[in-house]
């Protein structure tokens, strides 16, 4: 024997108890045909399964059918109803169970009732609809088993449909019982880890008042979501349908649990028009032979005591079938059927078997249990020759049927494994089905497939341009915030979901190269952001270059310098010997000239792209052209100041300072700045260097010097040269010749000084290429006022005023005032 339980009728009718009396019995409303297509179906099975000469030879299964009204209270008051033996049988006598297997139920409430309630008496329970994911627990449910896979690959299927089509914020919809909240949980555990936002939860249930539909309804009117997954059995979810499509809310994308999406209820032309487009997963389908004239063989005439017939007929043909010597009641007589009635011409969709899907599984459930029973009785897997039985039926007990149930493995005439694995479930594969309006009625379209594999794995194939969207014919989008674009990166907005977030720009110096982007990425040192901060570039390298309008007028100054230097050397080899050219140390002037000529090309090894000769170039040379110059400018002041003191009887300073001692200073001077310099490049010569501090876009290429204290050093000796020329110069400023040299000398060491003072702290703060340019202005500068304040005078004189040019006017002597 084997126990059916189903949801004929669907919804109990609740009566108050007075106390009074005794309480009235379980009264059920709404006639399910769906459900009742299930009971005839096992009946179909079981019929089928003894009339085949293989499996259970000389057996006859029998089976006992009872309604749950969708309560799990009255499933498990059905399954001890049909767990109990007649009461006339005594205890003592040998008797079989009352029934081996039960087929129950297609709520998972209901089946956690029942189920847990049997599971210490090893009655096996095979459901043919329960998808929740905790009656997988073996620990409290150890006999339950089911044809249906568990919602934890339910919840798979679904999460890979989000993660495929994009839908970042999504709204869900549970019933208020163990499928929809368990089924939302395996659901939402799978969306988190592909970074989905669930941006509300809201709860239904067939008891519900309207008051609770309304407020889920205006939860979803609320939202911005623009997909929305539906996790609950068609009876809880209808009355929010009805109330969906009544305020007109459209542009809503549904996802649809196995339990509705291919429901009979809501698929009619009216639901279509705000859920029309809806996807969802279905068990695979299946067309069962022989099964349509067994239904359209039903009638109440054929068997009078067969349970549900009635209600069945009184739907399908209108009116109320009375056998012979029943009284017709106070039924109007247009409501009574004549017994010519038939099904053979209905249309109806209760007699389309050419797409069962839950039928099926109760089908495959009933020859489950068929196989198992047996192999138990027979001790061997179903074959074709004749067998002999191993046990008698009378000594089976429930345990073995649970434990020849769990080892159960066999392909059934449409070529499908059926079995179970340790947690008894059974294998997952689902089709993807697409709610399209068709001929003016609502279809179920079958536009892809999923399958799980056993090492977790999972495919999700579908038709996307078969697709028919509630929202068009585009893939409707949802997202809390659109993505961020390249260049920006994610910040999180306070208080609100993970999905919610602003999109700021990234921070000098990064760059975000990829659309989402939770952080953006430092460039390299020596890169930098575009303007649209999605890719590094090089920065720009910046250095004094001989093109730009800086670098050509320093060019064009020095070589002016040069010239003029060059040209001034003609003049004193021209008018040599002229009284002028006589008393300015001729001899020493050409020196000074030539270092004014090196000191001039100087500048010019300061612009260009620094290299280690040129930074080694640029600093030495520097050094040693100006401790040359200030050589020879002290040289002449010696000149000057001895010959000052050889005018005084007696005085013997002319004779002991002539052309050789003078070339000696010269010389000896310069040769300290070149053993500077040698000691400077040999310990720590200057060097190209990129410097990133004056500008985030910019490189500066310039010469470190690699040694602070020995460029300053090179300086000090400069200016400690300078500043005995001053001295000297400065005493010897008095004498009453008409052409005092000694004058122009003090005038160009102030100058010379007065720029080098200024030069220190403007090359300290100066960034960048104006580092070198300030040098070179120095440089120019001082050089420039030596050459001016020593040299123009001169030349004044022997091109402008020759007259002037006479040892008698150079000698003149000026009358003191006093």
């Amino acid at each position: 024997m084997i126990g059916g339980i189903f949801p004929v009728f669907n919804k109990e009718i609740s009566s108050t108890s007075t106390f009074k009396t005794k309480p009235p019995g379980v009264k059920c409303a709404k006639f399910d045909l769906r459900a009742f297509r299930w009971t005839q179906v096992m009946i179909f099975a079981i019929e089928e399964i003894n009339k085949d000469p293989t499996l259970l030879p000389n057996i006859s299964l029998g089976y006992k059918i009872l309604n749950s009204c969708s309560s799990p209270t009255n499933t498990l008051r059905a399954a001890l109803t049909l767990a109990s033996r007649p009461e006339e049988i005594e205890l003592t006598s040998p008797c079989p169970p009352a029934i081996s297997a039960l087929i129950a139920e297609a709520g998972s409430s209901q089946s956690l009732a029942v189920a847990g309630t049997f599971g210490p008496f090893q009655l096996p329970i095979v459901s043919y609809f329960s998808t929740c994911a905790c009656l997988s627990d073996r620990t409290k449910y150890p006999t339950f088993f089911r044809t249906i896979p568990s919602d934890y690959f339910q919840a798979k299927a679904l999460a890979a449909l989000v993660k495929r089509f994009g839908w970042q914020w999504i709204g869900v919809i549970q019933s208020d019982n163990d499928y929809g909240r368990n089924g939302i949980l395996a659901f939402t555990n799978e969306v988190k880890r592909f970074g989905v936002c669930i941006a509300f939860v809201g709860t239904v249930l067939r008891t519900y008042t309207m008051d609770k539909i309304l407020d889920v309804v205006e939860m979803i009117k609320q939202s911005t979501v623009k997909v929305i997954l539906a996790f609950a059995p068609e009876g809880d979810f209808y009355p929010l349908m009805k109330e969906v499509v009544k305020q007109n809310i459209t542009g809503i994308q549904w996802i649809a649990s196995e339990a509705w999406i291919t429901a009979t209820q809501p698929s009619t032309p009216e639901i279509y028009q705000a859920f029309g487009g809806a996807l969802g997963f279905v068990v695979q389908k299946m067309a069962i032979p022989n099964l349509k004239p067994f239904l359209l063989g039903i009638s109440p005439y054929t068997d009078p005591r067969a349970a549900f017939v009635r209600d069945f007929w009184e739907i399908m043909v209108g009116c109320i079938p009375v056998l012979p010597g029943e009284q017709t009641g106070t039924e109007a007589t247009n409501k009574i059927c004549t017994g010519n009635e038939t099904l053979m011409n209905s249309q109806d969709e209760f007699f389309n078997v050419t797409q069962l899907r839950e039928a099926y599984n109760v089908y495959k459930a009933v020859y489950a249990i068929a196989h198992a029973l047996h192999q138990l009785v027979f001790c061997q897997p179903v074959v074709k020759k004749t067998v002999r039985p191993c046990l008698n039926i009378s000594d089976i007990q429930l345990k073995e049927v649970s434990d020849y149930l769990q080892r159960v493995n066999f392909r059934n005439q449409f070529g499908d494994d059926v079995f179970f694995d340790v947690n008894g479930d059974p294998p997952a594969s689902y089709d993807i089905i697409n709610w399209q309006l068709i001929d003016g009625q609502v279809q179920h379209v079958t536009l892809g497939h999923f399958a799980s594999a056993a090492n977790s794995d999972s495919k999700l194939s579908i038709q996307e341009k078969e697709v028919v969207w509630r929202t068009g014919k585009m893939v409707p989008t949802s997202v809390c915030s659109n993505i961020c674009p390249v260049g920006t990166r994610k910040a999180q907005i306070k208080g609100k979901p993970t999905c919610c977030f602003d999109c700021i720009p990234c921070a000098d110096g990064t760059i975000a190269n990829s659309t989402g982007a939770v952080d953006c990425t430092p460039c390299p040192q020596e890169y930098w952001p575009n303007e649209r901060k999605d890719e590094c570039i090089p920065k720009t390298i910046e250095f004094l270059t001989y093109h730009e309008p800086m670098g050509i007028a320093f060019t064009v100054v020095s070589l002016l310098g040069v010239s003029l230097s060059l040209a001034t050397m003609m003049v004193f080899i021209r008018y040599s010997e002229t009284p002028v050219i006589k008393a300015s140390n001729s001899e020493l002037s050409c020196f000074l000239l030539i270092s004014l000529v090196l000191c001039f090309l100087c500048p010019l090894t300061f612009m260009g792209k620094p290299t280690i000769w040129t930074c080694m170039l640029r600093h030495t040379a520097f050094g040693v052209t100006f401790a040359l110059c200030i050589s020879c400018v002290l040289g002449k002041t010696i000149v000057v100041v001895t010959a000052f003191k050889a005018t005084f009887p007696g005085s013997k300073f002319a004779g002991k300072f002539g052309p050789a001692q003078q070339r000696i200073i010269v010389c000896s001077c310069t040769l300290i700045q070149i053993v500077i310099c040698v000691l400077w490049l040999k310990l720590k010569p200057p060097f190209p260097d990129m410097v990133f501090k004056y500008s985030n876009k910019k490189i500066v290429l310039e010469c470190n010097t690699g040694s602070e204290a020995a460029f300053y050093a090179v300086l000090g000796y400069i200016g400690f040269l300078a500043i005995i020329c001053l001295v000297l110069a400065f005493l010897a400023r008095k004498l009453p010749d008409n052409f005092n040299e000694a004058k122009l000398i003090t005038f160009s060491m102030l100058i010379f000084c007065a720029v080098w003072i200024t030069f220190i702290p403007a090359y300290v703060s100066s960034p960048g290429k104006f580092t070198v340019a300030v040098e070179i202005f120095a440089i120019l500068s001082s050089v420039f006022g030596l050459f001016i304040s020593i040299f123009a005078p001169k030349c004044y004189i022997i091109l402008i005023k020759p007259e002037k040019n006479t040892k008698k006017h150079v000698m003149g002597k000026t009358v003191s005032a006093g």
